[in-house]
């Protein structure tokens, strides 16, 4: 007897969603992400037989491989419908070689949409399996091996064990680095302007700045000059030269693209780029509307492409006349050109139909899906309104040889306006100006005063993660779908930190770059790296071979990979040479690495034994800690981000900001409680501090936040230092049951990993 086909998807949330379209017709199976990869004890690249990958089935898989194969049978269609992108593909392979067998047939279903029309019409068209997908993503894999595993080792004899580099990964970290040196480097210039406080036969009274000199742009340095150009200002009246009148039409943006929807969500929800794809990833995957059962709410949350289908517009052009009016809607549908070299396999992230507004969906929704659910919803239909109308007026009036600008705006007609602003265009909205009084050319204003005021021009801003997901998309670094995963690793290995929001390097990112940097120029240069994902993009299209791509990269990687291992400063060793001086040889004071982090120690070593933890001032120059205490913790400050350092108090160990006087922040530190870390990052945004073993008032051991009282974070299950395979979670949590003993699960709720350890 033939059994039932099977449809194959990659995640066991999806699994409900597509059973209720397929009816009884169709088994469907998860392979709960994948299930081949590349060995993690050694390489498993074949370097001199063309790069080849030896694959092994991942640990802890076989009962998901042996349930797969169960579900399979003996059904003759297996249809692989893991996620439409490059991973799903490869998971489709992996998936058809496990289950191959004699008479039985693969058909590749792309579900771009979780929805009833989308699925049936996936299972009645299906395609083939995309070789070249396939070995697009194969190559970024072996890639990244190759730099990883190689480079690795390196830094671990140099450096500290434990360490990683990563192809993609330390071009982020590096980029961050650079920046906190040009702020570093940054020196203060001061300027002035002058305004001119106004008001003419009408009110309102108005604000006009000085702009120009002798028709020239005037740039006023200092207090001095400020005087001499009021003393001239003084003598002249102020005529109105020039007024001119325009009404300005804005168009909407178009929907979200990955990147594009991380950045808004970190803006506007303070959500992070991961928790934005987790909580995307389930209203693709499907929630439950009431009894009709799970319902996917918008289109497949990985794609680089603003493209949107025809069914979607013409649905949303009848939303808008419905809910407000007809002058709000176009009369043919907006379309948006993508960008130069931009898959368009996929449409933009838009709602599967319009008509499940925010309100509707309300009730089903948890409050985070909600915002991100409402987000969508709003910038796809906004996409498809009428433009504003903005009217401007911008004014010249003349003092003599001085000329000042005034403008002012009104919104004529809001278009989408009324129903989406991007936080860029809320900010520009906040900082409209009011309308001004009725000018006309010849008209003197009387001058109520002048205003100088001094200014100091600002370093370049750090990045936070909205503007480092801009940073790395506008310079071809990675794609969409991997930057969650680059702005965690970068993170989670410790090389940068994110403080008050903003993304500082640590010490041991400094060093680790600064190494990286100096030994692998080819493969830590944002050109080059953005090269390489063009050559990834050109195998998707099957324009370039793998072979080609691979090789590209790893011959110039190997004659930098044997030049460092010979030539890389050893900071166990040597170390980093400073420009302090030792205060007990007058020998020269290196930078190095040690168990507990970076140290100053004297390179008279093993005659001097001078040692010091140290701190970098706001120009970056290393300053060694002389105080009581010696031993410098693994927390940053809050407030500062310098590192806290334990100090010993009358009711027993704190921790104070190593920066004092300056900075004088504080924390509590129960050394009995605090002696058992967990290894993992607190996951509260923003928080800095480490889960740590503790016991509550009637003894039962949790896991709680370092910064308590400042964070309530816990949990009763151990933490694992491991980040989920299927959600993306920080960190898996360990718990004893009667059936299985101890399985590793991932907390968040929706996800349902389990993993039954070795």
């Amino acid at each position: 007897m033939v059994e039932k086909p099977l449809v194959v998807v990659e995640s066991p949330t999806k699994v409900k969603t597509i059973k209720k379209y397929l009816g009884r017709d169709y088994n469907v199976a998860a392979t709960v992400g994948h299930i081949k990869d590349l060995p993690t004890k050694e390489m498993g690249i074949d370097v001199e037989g063309g790069f080849k990958p030896q694959y092994e089935n991942i640990p802890g898989k076989q009962k998901v491989i042996s349930a797969l194969k169960k579900a399979a049978g003996n059904a003759l269609e297996i249809y692989l419908a893991p996620d439409p992108d490059r991973e799903g593909e490869a998971i489709a392979w992996h998936t058809a070689e496990v289950l191959k067998k004699k008479g039985r047939r693969f058909h590749r279903v792309l579900f771009h949409e979780l929805t009833e029309k989308a699925i049936n019409e996936a299972i009645i068209a299906p395609l083939t399996l995309d070789r070249h997908k396939y070995e697009a993503q194969q190559a970024r894999r072996i890639l990244d091996r190759l730099v990883g595993y190689q480079i690795s080792p390196l830094l671990w004899r140099k450096v500290k064990r434990g360490l990683s580099a990563g192809r993609v990964q330390s071009v982020a970290v590096r980029i961050i680095c650079e920046r906190e040196r040009a702020i570093q480097a940054f020196e203060p210039e001061e300027y002035w302007s002058i305004t001119a406080y106004l008001e003419s036969d009408s009110p309102p009274p108005f604000t006009a700045k000085l702009a120009k000199k002798n028709g020239k742009k005037i740039k006023i340095p200092d207090q001095n000059s400020v005087d001499a150009i009021l003393n001239e200002l003084l003598k002249n009246d102020l005529v109105v030269e020039k007024v001119i009148k325009k009404t300005i039409r804005r168009n909407p943006l178009p929907p979200f693209t990955t990147s594009k929807l991380q950045q808004e969500a970190i803006r506007k929800l303070k959500f992070s780029a991961k928790k934005t794809m987790i909580v995307a990833q389930q209203l693709y995957e499907g929630i439950e509307l009431g009894p009709g059962g799970p319902v996917g709410l918008i289109t497949y949350m990985r794609t680089d492409s603003t493209r949107i289908a025809n069914e979607a517009a013409e649905e949303a052009y009848r939303l808008i006349q419905e809910h407000f009016g007809q002058n709000y809607a176009l009369e043919k549908p907006r379309f948006f050109k993508n960008r130069k070299k931009v898959q368009d396999a996929h449409e933009a992230i838009r709602p599967t139909s319009v008509f499940n507004t925010p309100e509707k969906v309300a009730p089903y929704l948890a409050k985070e899906q909600l915002n991100l659910y409402r987000l969508i919803w709003q910038r796809f239909v906004a996409s498809q309104m009428a433009q504003a109308l903005i009217d401007q007026v911008v004014v010249s009036i003349k003092a003599g040889a001085y000329l000042f600008n005034a403008s002012g705006s009104s919104l004529k007609f809001p278009g989408f306006m009324r129903l989406y602003l991007s936080a860029d265009q809320e900010i520009e909205s906040e900082n409209r100006k009011d309308n001004l009084p009725e000018l006309s050319i010849g008209m003197q204003l009387k001058l109520n005063r002048y205003e100088p005021k001094q200014h100091f021009t600002t370093p370049p801003p750090r990045f936070s993660e909205a503007s480092l997901v801009k940073e790395l998309e506008e310079n071809g670094i990675g794609r969409p779908s991997t930057y969650a995963a680059i702005l965690s690793n970068i993170r989670g290995k410790g090389y940068v930190d994110l403080i008050k929001g903003y993304f500082r390097p640590s010490e041991l990112g400094f060093i680790v770059n600064d190494l990286l940097v100096k030994n692998f120029p080819d493969i830590l240069d944002v050109d080059f790296t953005s090269k390489m994902e063009d050559d990834l993009d050109r195998l998707e299209s099957g324009d370039i071979d793998s072979l080609n791509v691979i090789s590209r990269l790893y011959n110039p990687f190997k004659k930098e990979l044997d030049a460092a291992s010979e030539g890389m400063l050893s900071i166990k060793g040597v170390g980093f040479p400073t420009d302090l001086v030792c205060p007990v040889c007058n020998g020269r004071l290196h930078i190095k690495v040690g168990k507990n982090g970076p140290f100053l120690a004297c390179n008279g070593y093993p005659e001097c034994t001078y040692t010091r933890d140290y701190i970098r001032d706001e120009k970056g120059n290393v300053q060694p800690i002389e105080s009581s205490y010696d031993e410098i913790s693994d927390h940053n400050c809050t407030k500062c981000g310098r590192p806290m350092v334990i100090k010993q108090g009358r009711y027993g160990a704190f921790l104070a900001c190593s920066g004092y006087p300056d900075c004088k922040n504080t924390q509590s530190l129960n050394l009995n409680e605090t002696s058992q870390e967990t290894g993992v990052d607190c996951p509260e945004e923003s928080c800095g501090g480490k889960l740590v073993q503790k016991k509550s008032k009637r003894g039962k051991i949790f896991y709680g936040c370092s910064r308590f009282p400042d964070c309530k974070f816990a949990v009763w299950d151990k933490p694992v230092p491991k980040e989920c395979p299927i959600c993306g979670a920080k960190f898996l949590v360990e718990k004893k049951t009667k059936k299985d003993g101890t399985v590793i699960t991932c907390l968040t709720k929706e996800c349902g990993f389990r993993e039954i350890p070795d």
